[in-house]
């Protein structure tokens, strides 16, 4: 890593040391959302450092916000910690690149300083990962402006939010498969929004919920860049959200990792540390080469997406082998914990449920394999 990531890992690391293992723990099991760890954040300036300091940002890209993800979720704080901070990164990359001026100007200032939350409506019911599929629909209103009226579906931190950023359709009839669709950054206005939390395996400090949308009111400067040209400027978030990801599950394996090798070091089974046995030692020393392979694709991806070239490949590719690295990670620091591995004391049960997630969301690991072998390796669409 350069200088500035050693740095940018080392102040993160210091900030995450008030808020270990037994603080995530209590989030998760009450389902309470960390707003003293995003405040302590946004304060040292960690929220809006992937921001353009026009905004007041830190003018950083996306490796140094990559690093610092890396480093949060090995902290302890996984994905619970990880969610509240990337949404507002990779979310409002729409906004920064292809916004107007009064979009940027009203709500970049406002994600910088940590006083605004970001939802991120895209997945529906029946749409899943197919988004040429989108239902909900912005109808434009006499005078300006637009109506949206429809369902989402994962839809995180919905209840804590303030604006979404929502896609959705508004031609029925485009010439191509992904036109026709917008991007907005409405209110989510109570009145127009019923927000229901879906019950979850794990990462439970952060809802993630099913939203319903009744006319919900949409002023015309709410529009990010051109009408029709939603997905286009939806594909500017998705690898840098891809990266992201990608760090947090490394994170997340080497949270695992640690506390593994700590405790195969201390636990004496037969007059001897269970770490002496090569069948726990050989897996975990494994884990480790796989997580630091994964890394050096994450650091290569977010370098040429920092650098505005084409990063699609990378982005996936690095998404691909982080999840399953760092699930791999945490299944096994579950095992050589033996039935203490289950107890929530020990916490890798909770590093589990998190790290199981990557391989499923934002992309499954088949939908990332359909995408290398579709656009790197030419082979026929599959689906």
């Amino acid at each position: 890593m350069t200088n500035l990531s050693n740095e940018v890992a080392e102040a993160v690391r210091e900030r995450c040391k008030a808020f270990g293992d037994d603080y995530w723990s209590q989030k998760d099991r009450d389902h309470e959302f960390p707003w003293d760890f995003y405040a302590a954040m946004a304060k040292d300036g960690w929220v809006g450092m992937a921001f353009p300091e026009e905004y007041g940002g830190g003018g950083r890209g996306i490796l140094e916000a990559a690093v610092m993800m890396r480093e949060i979720a090995a902290s302890g704080g996984g994905m619970n910690a990880c969610t509240p901070m990337h949404l507002t990164i990779f979310g409002l990359q729409p906004v920064v690149k292809f916004g107007n001026q009064q979009l940027r100007e009203t709500f970049l200032p406002r994600a910088t300083a940590g006083d605004l939350h970001v939802a991120f409506g895209v997945t529906e019911p029946d749409a899943g990962t197919d988004t040429s599929k989108i239902a909900t629909k912005a109808v434009a209103v006499p005078g300006g402006g637009w109506e949206i009226s429809g369902q989402k579906i994962w839809t995180t931190k919905a209840l804590e939010a303030e604006v979404i950023l929502i896609l959705a359709r508004t031609s029925t009839k485009p010439e191509r498969r992904f036109e026709g669709l917008s991007l907005f950054l409405p209110d989510l206005n109570r009145n127009h929004v019923d927000i229901k939390p879906i019950d979850k395996l794990g990462r439970n400090a952060v809802t993630t919920c099913e939203t319903f949308y009744d006319r919900l009111p949409v002023e015309s400067w709410r529009l990010v860049g051109e009408e029709g040209k939603g997905f286009q400027y939806l594909l500017s978030s998705l690898n840098p959200e891809r990266i992201l990801i990608a760090a947090e599950a490394i994170g997340l394996g080497l949270a695992a990792l640690n506390k593994a090798v700590e405790y195969a070091k201390v636990r004496r089974v037969f007059d001897r540390p269970i770490g002496a046995n090569q069948a726990l030692s050989h897996p975990l020393a494994d884990s480790h080469a796989r997580l630091t392979a994964a890394w050096g694709m994450v650091e290569k991806a977010a370098r040429a997406y920092d650098r505005g070239e084409e990063c699609g490949e990378m982005a996936n590719m690095a998404k691909y082998l982080a999840a399953d690295a760092g699930f791999q990670a945490c299944d096994r620091a579950l095992q050589v914990h033996g039935g203490l591995g289950y107890a929530r004391e020990f916490h890798v049960e909770r590093y589990w449920r998190e790290a199981r997630l990557m391989r499923i969301a934002p992309v499954s690991q088949e939908m990332t394999l359909n995408y290398v072998a579709q656009k790197v390796l030419g082979l026929p669409r599959s689906y």
